[in-house]
């Protein structure tokens, strides 16, 4: 069954020379201003080798930046130093889309220029703490709630972020919908307390995220355009009265926009499968993630249960990871300490095997 994840794919308008993905993991390797610099170029071009790279979760905007030495994808230097990357991975074959992660709620005064709030659907202040570079670690600020003109607003965000990142040459984007980041926070009941059209059932809560997709569908073309979901997922304190079902709803919507593919990852709670729900409301062109090794991978394609499987931490320290699953190599551990970490270590030095 291992022979499945190394048959060609075609995602909407992404082809896929095989069906392992790299899935997007915050890194922190930017310069403190959003621009992507030359090692994530290395990086990036080391994966290559994968059916799909999903960049981490990139910024459409300075206001939603949640993390030091977060990329974004707002201004010409950012576009610019994105180019690099892109250029990198198309020189060595590699297909590449970038997530789009509004933080919302997630956010410090301390990480963003000054006079820079964060925002969210409601005026809910997530607990926890974020770490800074200027500061150590902080609690996460106040958010403003969002007026129904600012969603709206912040939706066109990432539309013109979808055509930017066409402009850096990636061939399409992924809308980060979970992780308690921006999207979900107006998904889920416990941070969405809007009375406006954004609040209230769960097919309103759903709609800046559905608006969201096809505002970009609609710059960039549907079949370019894929969601990441995580039905149960209470990261960033972020809950939900009925998670299967909110999602459920989401799911069912964004079907109808011929999407390129919707990524789901298995749920942290016993009782939803996250693979069959998806199997039922978005029925096809699934990338599922999160727990596999080579053999369940291939097993899970070529019974179906999705198109193509991602993987993250096994890509971080080896970076021929397509070919060491193949050939049956073993896989190199990586280094904890040097996650998020700036500069090469840990990071692109990671030799193939």
């Amino acid at each position: 069954m291992l022979s499945s994840l190394f048959e060609p794919l075609r995602l909407g308008e992404l082809p896929l020379r095989n069906r392992i993905v790299m899935a997007p993991m915050t890194r922190n390797r930017a310069q403190p201003d959003g621009v992507p610099t030359a090692i994530m170029a290395d990086y990036y071009a080391q994966r290559a080798g994968a059916g799909l790279i999903v960049a981490e979760g990139t910024s459409p905007s300075v206001t939603g930046q949640a993390y030091c030495r977060q990329p974004l994808i707002e201004t010409p230097a950012q576009v610019q130093g994105w180019r690099r990357v892109t250029d990198a991975v198309h020189a060595r074959g590699g297909v590449i889309v970038l997530q789009l992660m509004h933080g919302g709620r997630i956010g410090s005064r301390c990480i963003k220029p000054a006079g820079v709030p964060s925002v969210a659907p409601s005026a809910i202040r997530a607990s926890g703490e974020v770490f800074t570079d200027s500061a150590g670690l902080q609690p996460y600020d106040e958010p403003q709630a969002l007026s129904t003109e600012q969603v709206r607003a912040v939706v066109q965000e990432h539309r013109q972020a979808a055509i930017r990142a066409r402009e850096a040459g990636f061939d399409g984007v992924e809308l980060h919908g979970t992780s308690g980041y921006l999207a979900m926070q107006f998904l889920c009941s416990g941070t969405n307390q809007r009375t406006d059209e954004y609040g209230g059932p769960a097919s309103a809560r759903a709609r800046f995220a559905v608006e969201c997709l096809r505002e970009m569908a609609a710059a960039i073309g549907s079949g370019r355009v894929g969601l990441r979901l995580n039905p149960g997922n209470t990261y960033n304190d972020t809950a939900d009265d009925n998670s299967a079902a909110t999602h459920a709803e989401l799911m069912h919507q964004a079907s109808a926009l011929d999407l390129a593919y919707l990524h789901v990852m298995r749920s942290p709670v016993p009782d939803i499968d996250a693979f069959a729900l998806a199997g039922r409301h978005f029925r096809h062109r699934l990338i599922l993630n999160d727990g596999f090794d080579a053999e369940k991978a291939g097993q899970a394609v070529a019974m179906g249960l999705g198109q193509a499987v991602s993987f993250a931490r096994h890509f971080i320290a080896n970076p021929d990871l397509p070919r060491r699953l193949r050939d049956g190599l073993p896989l190199a551990r990586f280094d904890r300490k040097t996650l998020y970490t700036a500069g090469p270590q840990g990071y692109c030095d990671y030799p193939e095997a």
